[in-house]
């Protein structure tokens, strides 16, 4: 039988040096901006009931949930998202606080992805939720905010993607389809899968909603999308349009208009609870979205509280992954000062270190008994300084 006790199960991986600095780096960003816009923390459980995510507005393929059994055979799943476990929270303990709760997270996600898909399994995921709040309001704080995430990464590359998903549950509404189909179309529209989706929509013929879905979902670009749009959509589709076109151009005051693009075939996930703006955030080293967000004004009322949210996530190791790209996998500070003791002096060297961490520096005490092999790895650890205590005192020199 083989063993695995050298492996880490597909979709995982061990973290070590620069990347622990990496994402902690991020973390530690994502967490001062949340907190300095009023956000206030909530951690929840990394093990749910599956009923969480079993509901046909919250619904999460099963294919990708990693499931287990608690002691009284209840089935539960791993957490692989934390808006759905939010919207819980807010539906119980919170039901009662004054709104808008405006919430964030930082916390571990599990997802079994298709392997070989790039996509980790485990990764940390940091976000925002504004339970409550005036509709466009509570967007635009949503889109500000993440814009500010995405700057806070000192990329000039970033990207914005926006869209709507209500064209789609509009115009879908309008079209008879049974559920597979409508599943089926929906990914046809999320993949940009023309084909599928123009065989698909034919047998509607002429309709103005079949129409209008199929050519909405190649609009994309900049400001002059809204223009073409408005030529194919049903009168009832307008207001949508409206809408967006104000967050695209309130976007573009704030100085993003030459990142954000417009995108009116992006309806959301395929497990979908979207159902106003949605958006997702793009740097150049990673080929997925690392933020993504929207609004999701039903989710709530599943666990007993009919109130408004939108919201976004971060992939913290996804966001890690690029900043060691770009930084040549070197973000681990050197210590300032490696510190060694003969064999009388141990404890002497150990206060010695507190005293340099006291004033601030970062002092490792070298675990070895030969001065020279101490220097060695003082300089393998890129130290600039080197000291010695000994019962006649401490010597400092420098290295390198």
């Amino acid at each position: 039988m083989k063993k695995y006790d050298l492996l880490t199960p597909e979709g995982t991986r061990d973290l070590i040096f620069d990347e622990c600095a990496a994402l902690r780096s991020i973390s530690g960003k994502l967490r001062g901006i949340f907190a300095g816009h009023g956000y206030t923390e909530v951690i929840t459980p990394g093990l749910e009931f599956f009923d969480v995510f079993n509901n046909k507005s919250r619904h999460y393929p099963q294919e990708v949930l990693y499931k287990l059994t608690d002691g009284k055979g209840r089935l539960m799943v791993m957490r692989p998202d934390s808006t759905m476990p939010i919207a819980r929270l807010v539906g119980t303990r919170l039901r009662t606080a004054p709104l808008p709760l405006k919430l964030f997270y930082d916390q571990t996600i599990y997802r079994a992805n298709p392997k070989e898909s790039g996509r980790d399994d485990e990764f940390h995921q940091s976000g925002v939720e504004i339970i409550g709040g005036e509709v466009m309001r509570a967007d635009m704080e949503a889109l500000s905010v993440a814009a500010e995430v995405m700057q806070s990464f000192d990329v000039d590359d970033y990207r914005f993607e926006i869209g709507d998903s209500g064209f789609f549950t509009l115009l879908s509404s309008k079209l008879t389809l049974k559920e597979q189909e409508l599943d089926d179309l929906r990914e046809y529209v999320m993949s940009k899968n023309y084909p599928a989706l123009d065989e698909m929509l034919a047998k509607f013929g002429d309709d103005k909603y079949a129409r209008a879905l199929g050519g909405l979902t190649r609009l994309f670009g900049g400001g002059e999308v809204f223009d073409s749009a408005e030529k194919i959509l049903p009168d009832d589709a307008l207001p949508i349009l409206k809408q967006l076109k104000k967050v695209y151009e309130t976007l573009c005051t704030l100085g993003m208009g030459g990142k954000v693009t417009v995108d009116l075939g992006f309806a959301g996930k395929s497990s979908n609870y979207y159902t106003g703006i949605v958006f997702n955030g793009y740097i150049a080293e990673y080929g997925m979205p690392v933020l993504s967000g929207g609004r999701y004004d039903k989710l709530i009322a599943d666990f007993g509280v009919d109130v408004p949210a939108t919201g976004f996530a971060v992939n913290e190791n996804a966001v890690a992954e690029a900043l060691l790209k770009r930084s040549g996998g070197m973000l681990l500070p050197a210590p300032d000062v490696m510190v060694y003791a003969d064999d009388h002096s141990i404890a002497a060297a150990i206060v010695h270190c507190r005293k340099l961490i006291a004033e601030g520096m970062t002092a490792e005490y070298a675990d070895l008994a030969d001065i020279n092999e101490a220097r060695k790895l003082a300089a393998s650890r890129g130290c600039r300084r080197f000291d010695t205590v000994t019962v006649s005192g401490t010597k400092t020199e420098s290295i390198g």
